[in-house]
């Protein structure tokens, strides 16, 4: 039987569940695509250090080029993360006319068109299904099995660990700092969480996704983003009290020819499917004007998952099926918009005495925001009091400026939030 040789850069958590999962379900994977898949050399960092999985000893290297230019191998799965080296290698293993398998989404969303015309130029493939939601095969679906439809709109919670830790400041009441050090604790972040809380990851992602859905190579300064990282248990108590619940999204919106992407924090309802995704999972919601809507859900990382994710990929490519990357579109078909017409949630701290919640609310009025519902409660031990408000509809560039305004109030003692509302309609 033939065998397909696979070099493979990194040796970290998803490294380690592809190799553990090739050896687990090896019947099921010959049983596929009726070939035999190994490892012939694999990138690591200390050619001493335990690792667990059964290679052996000589298939490790320090020196990336000896995995890229072996000549028995024939797919490269790049598993190092970052940008610079992940590029380099990848760019020459294509130019070596190898396949490449990733699940980089930081290097596809900054360099994936022109690696996809290096692939397409050089009659390989490049695959990334990994590089979103880990384990929930979301980017085939979308090109493959959803490929009659005109896609509307791409919602997703594709981030687990800002999940994990708004799911915990909800359910067990920790502040934010406590969240943060319980998801680093048990291993949903990382040391420097930055990339995450501030939105970095999921934009990374939701600009892949829109390239798949949309037919439109997104570039990442394009996707406004705000983390979470100054939601608190207050705007977690109020959002309860409203029926929501907060959940960091990303998200495509196409309409009258213009794409609206964004990832933001946002207020759910708590009967939407999304709502309920909780720790470290991810959902990604779609509606295409054929099949409608649909939710996909599932693990968005971890050894197992993502490393399912990377050899699905690795058997498309031997099964010679998939996407194919000279169908990749690269005409601008939508203008790219940052209207952000949405309700708005909006957090005060202001002092406690008559006619400041009139004086408020004419601000609004002039800037052309209409309230929704107000909320007053009892005042704080230095005389102060919250007053929360939902909007209706309105441009985030009204919002920003009415609250600029009401800012300078010397009544005002704070302006504390300003979270999206989604109604989803």
């Amino acid at each position: 039987m033939e065998t397909v040789k696979l070099g493979i850069l990194g040796m970290g958590t998803v490294a380690t569940g592809l190799i553990n999962i090739i050896e687990l379900n090896n019947s099921k994977i010959i049983e596929t695509i009726n070939k035999n898949l190994a490892v012939s050399k694999v990138l690591v960092k200390s050619l001493n250090k335990k690792r667990e999985v059964s290679l052996p000893q000589n298939v490790y290297t320090t020196d990336a080029y000896e995995v890229i230019n072996d000549k028995d191998t024939q797919i490269i799965v790049e598993l190092i993360g970052g940008i610079n080296h992940a590029y380099e290698y990848i760019k020459a293993a294509l130019n070596n006319k190898k396949h490449v398998v990733t699940a980089n989404k930081a290097l596809i969303a900054t360099h994936g068109g022109e690696l996809e015309d290096l692939a397409a130029a050089n009659g390989v493939k490049l695959m990334y299904e990994a590089s979103v939601a880990g384990g929930i095969p979301i980017l085939n679906t979308i090109s493959e099995s959803l490929a009659a439809n005109e896609f509307e709109k791409i919602i997703g919670i594709i981030n687990g660990t800002t999940n994990y830790i708004l799911t915990q400041m909800a359910e067990s009441g920790l502040e934010y700092d406590q969240a943060v050090k319980e998801a680093q604790r048990l291993g949903f972040a990382e040391a420097d969480p930055s990339s995450d809380v501030e939105g970095d990851d999921a934009a990374y992602k939701i600009a892949i996704l829109s390239n798949i859905a949309f037919g439109q190579r997104i570039e990442i300064k394009n996707v406004p983003k705000e983390g979470i990282t100054k939601i608190s248990k207050e705007d977690i108590t109020y959002a309860r009290e409203l029926g929501y619940n907060i959940k960091l999204l990303a998200s495509a919106v196409k309409n009258d020819g213009e794409l609206e992407l964004s990832v933001h924090p946002a207020f759910i309802p708590a009967e939407h499917p999304l709502s309920t995704v909780k720790n470290e999972f991810n959902a990604v919601f779609l509606k295409g004007n054929a099949v409608g809507e649909l939710m996909f859900y599932g693990k968005g990382a971890g050894s197992l998952p993502t490393g399912s994710a990377v050899l699905g990929d690795v058997m498309s490519i031997v099964k010679n099926s998939q996407r194919d990357n000279t169908e990749i579109k690269k005409n601008d078909r939508y203008k790219i918009a940052d209207k952000a017409f949405k309700p708005y949630y909006i957090r005060l701290e202001v002092i406690d005495k008559p006619g400041v919640l009139a004086k408020i609310a004419g601000v609004f009025g002039v800037h052309g925001i209409s309230l929704a519902s107000v909320m007053q409660r009892q005042k704080n031990g230095n005389n102060t009091a919250p007053l929360v408000f939902i909007t209706h509809k309105a441009y985030r560039k009204s919002i920003d400026e009415a609250l600029n305004e009401i800012s300078r109030f010397e009544e005002v003692t704070k302006v504390c939030s300003i979270i999206t509302v989604e109604n989803f309609k």
